[in-house]
């Protein structure tokens, strides 16, 4: 049951990224649904501990959204060449594949997967 629910989740964070980032951009690349899928999943482990408040598991949930993305990055971007993302233009960025600003915004998209990946717990409990 736990492997469904997690592939359940994975799926969900495939698909609602993709639809976040086609309705925000007007594109996306299939590595970012793949990682979509990945965060959700990370989220959804955080959010359900017990103990876990919404504010540890958005400032977690940020560290490693963000340190996802770098590693995404580095191979998307870097290594492959495919230029799926640039932030090079933004304060304070590292290699152009994470900055500050984006790490905020990922901080605030924790905030409604919390509550998402909570109901989902209650759900398929």
């Amino acid at each position: 049951m736990k492997l469904s629910r997690y592939a359940f989740v994975f799926l969900m964070g495939f698909f609602l990224y993709a639809f976040i980032e086609v309705a925000g951009r007007g594109y996306t690349h299939w590595t970012m649904c793949i990682t979509g899928g990945i965060v959700l999943a990370v989220i959804y482990t955080l959010s359900s501990r017990p103990a876990t408040s919404l504010i540890r598991t958005c400032l977690l949930g940020t560290i490693a959204i963000t340190a996802i993305e770098f590693a995404v990055g580095v191979f998307d971007n870097i290594i492959m060449g495919w230029q799926v993302w640039d932030y090079s233009d933004i304060p304070l960025n590292v290699l152009g594949q994470v900055c500050p600003l984006f790490s905020l915004l990922w901080f605030v998209l924790c905030i409604p997967a919390y509550f998402l990946c909570r109901k989902i717990a209650r759900q398929l409990m």
